[in-house]
């Protein structure tokens, strides 16, 4: 089963490779990893998306618990949440794929942030799946590069990770 582990963590050198660490040595994949400060500049915000069975995911949020960088964590799949994702996608936009392109990209509530005489550049946020029906609307032949953050995710309601 796919989790959203979302930790706040502190803010200092290494942090991270303690963390990836801890899940390379294990086994354990990472299929996304996200990182930025909070509005307390002393921690951070780490989400991290990565597949296993209860006795895995439970396995690895003890491991987790036991770093000392780690001020608290949540698996986001044990509470009602929202999660998006940004995707940026560069396409091939000529002649007749102009406006089919932009009509395309108007459906799926996408934004054309940079336009060339050759090329769009897209930008487009929602659910992992929104995303992945958007890319498989498009020709295979017209998609130049894609670019994706992985899922962010936030527990709906009051509940939430902060201290």
């Amino acid at each position: 089963m796919r989790h959203i582990i979302s930790i706040l963590i502190e803010n200092e050198a290494g942090a991270l490779s303690r963390v990836a660490g801890l899940f390379s040595a294990r086994g354990y994949n990472i299929e996304s990893l996200t990182v930025a400060p909070t509005e307390d500049q002393t921690l951070s915000r780490m989400t991290i998306v990565t597949w296993g069975s209860e006795d895995v995911i439970e396995q690895i949020t003890k491991q987790l618990n036991k770093l000392i960088d780690i001020v608290k964590l949540i698996d986001l799949a044990d509470a009602v949440h929202a999660e998006r994702e940004l995707m940026l996608v560069k396409v091939k936009a000529i002649d007749q794929y102009r406006e089919e392109l932009k009509r395309l990209s108007d459906i799926f509530r996408g934004k054309i942030i940079d336009v060339t005489a050759t090329s769009y550049m897209i930008e487009m946020t929602g659910p992992s799946d929104k995303l992945d029906a958007f890319i498989s609307a498009l020709d295979e032949e017209v998609i130049i590069e894609v670019v994706r953050s992985g899922p962010l995710g936030m527990s709906r309601g009051e509940k939430g990770l902060h201290l």
